[in-house]
């Protein structure tokens, strides 16, 4: 038997990603193995469950994944854990849809597997059991195993809880969690703050979770949540790829959003990846291949302005076709210049264009891309649409005419609200997040344009191997 649980709230803001955190943490420092997923496009919740289970943790997403593929992701990841715990996003019934077929509800469903409902109970009395019974009426099919009530305002608060959802519900309280300002996270624009950023992490998961066990039945949530493993769902291991590639993926405070399934499929091909931080290398080491993900580049513009050596060797490099894919964060690493604040500083000069930050979400949500035919990734070509995601405060300006995009835009915005995917050679730059999913292989198509490139010796790597050997 195994602890399987998706860990959800009435409403978005309730503290259930950091009660995921803690729970994760405190379950860990128990000796137990804890499998951390996430649902829905996500990168800065899953880098703190990770951190805090010591386990790569997988997103779960209807949007970019077949639902027979967000239930062997979780068998699979699973299989040598003891707890498996799904944090949700939003409420409970909250989606996209009217009949909420992709809301945290419709998962735990597809997993089945029960949810501990957080709430955030601040200004709550009595108030707290139709809330209850609310939710467990809506859909009769969601089992609700608990709830844990969070933002207490002290004991007597507590005891007026509890006495309240005994009285009139039969729902268990499995934890109560005093209002604690330690155990808030800093948020930014894009929601927490990335662990791999916040040097103080790990001591302030360690807190958390210490919390959380004091506050939280922890044994009573491993038994109301205890479930039969599904069997014939595990993923069968992939082919050993033949291949050998260097990929270089710049992995650092700026630039750190990676989903584990892509980096997992990258080795998984063949890549050999090749850390590189673009605040601290000052030359781009030998490589046939380079990924710029996602992250905060605009905190960090000073530091990456300043690594002058790296940012002209990565431009000459991209001129001389080097492959090269490069998302949101990244694209805005290859723009001429970035603005924010009032402050303006110079990057790679690899696009014709200048980044500027703006207050609210430029692009947020999902997209859906049409392929234009330019893309440099010329294999196995998709038959319909692609699904992703984008979430940026920026925009791409100055453009000129006449540049080659790989995408047209159906849904979100892109670049400029009709295209996305800016195509120089062998780059592809673009403001979308993809993922490597079966519906979708950008891993695969990506690998054999680097391979392809390997091959023919259409790459002159000179610049970067003697920067490399300098």
């Amino acid at each position: 038997m195994q602890s399987r649980l998706l860990i959800s709230a009435a409403h978005k803001s309730s503290g259930k990603t950091t009660l995921s955190i803690g729970l994760c943490a405190a379950l860990s420092e128990r000796g137990l193995g804890v499998q951390p997923y996430k649902k829905g496009p996500d990168y800065i919740d899953p880098m703190w469950l990770t951190r805090a289970s010591r386990r790569p943790c997988h997103n779960l997403d209807f949007y970019l994944m077949g639902k027979d593929e967000v239930c062997e992701v979780f068998e699979t990841q699973a299989q040598d854990a003891d707890v498996a715990l799904v944090e949700g996003n939003k409420g409970l019934y909250d989606g996209l849809d009217l009949d909420g077929s992709n809301s945290n509800a419709a998962l735990a469903k597809l997993l089945d597997i029960p949810v501990v409902l957080v709430i955030d109970a601040r200004g709550m009395t009595r108030g707290v059991a139709p809330l209850i019974l609310g939710y467990q009426a809506f859909d009769k099919d969601v089992r609700i195993a608990g709830v844990i009530l969070n933002q207490l305002g002290g004991s007597r608060h507590e005891s007026k809880l509890r006495a309240v959802i005994e009285h009139y519900t039969d729902v268990p309280v499995i934890g109560a969690v005093q209002h604690e300002a330690g155990m808030q996270i800093l948020e930014r624009h894009l929601g927490l703050i990335p662990s791999n950023e916040a040097g103080e992490a790990n001591e302030q998961i360690s807190q958390i979770a210490k919390w959380v066990a004091e506050q939280v039945d922890l044994d009573r949530l491993l038994s109301l949540t205890r479930e039969q493993p599904k069997t014939g769902l595990v993923m069968p291991a992939p082919p050993q790829a033949s291949r050998k590639l260097r990929v270089g993926i710049m992995r650092d405070a700026a630039f750190g959003f990676y989903y584990e399934d892509d980096l997992q499929a990258l080795r998984e091909g063949g890549a050999d990846l090749v850390p590189i931080n673009a605040m601290q290398d000052r030359h781009l080491p030998a490589i046939d291949g380079l990924i710029i993900g996602g992250g905060f580049p605009e905190s960090f513009m000073a530091e990456l302005e300043a690594n002058v050596s790296l940012r002209n060797e990565i431009k000459q490099a991209i001129d001389n076709g080097l492959p090269t894919y490069a998302e949101c964060g990244g694209l805005m690493y290859l723009a001429r210049s970035m603005n924010w604040k009032d402050r303006t500083h110079a990057m790679a000069g690899v696009i014709p264009g200048d980044i500027v930050m703006h207050d609210k979400p430029v692009g947020r949500g999902y997209v859906r891309l049409k392929e234009t035919g330019a893309s440099p990734w010329d294999s196995e070509a998709p038959e319909g649409d692609i699904h992703a995601h984008e979430f940026h405060y920026s925009s791409l300006e100055n453009l000129p005419d006449g540049l080659t995009y790989a995408y047209e835009v159906l849904r979100g915005h892109g670049i400029d609200g009709k295209r996305d995917g800016l195509v120089y050679r062998n780059l592809l730059a673009s403001y979308t997040h993809l993922r490597s999913t079966r519906c979708f292989s950008w891993v695969n198509r990506f690998l054999a344009l680097v391979e392809k490139c390997k091959s023919a010796g259409s790459v002159d790597t000179s610049p970067h191997d003697k920067a490399a050997a300098a």
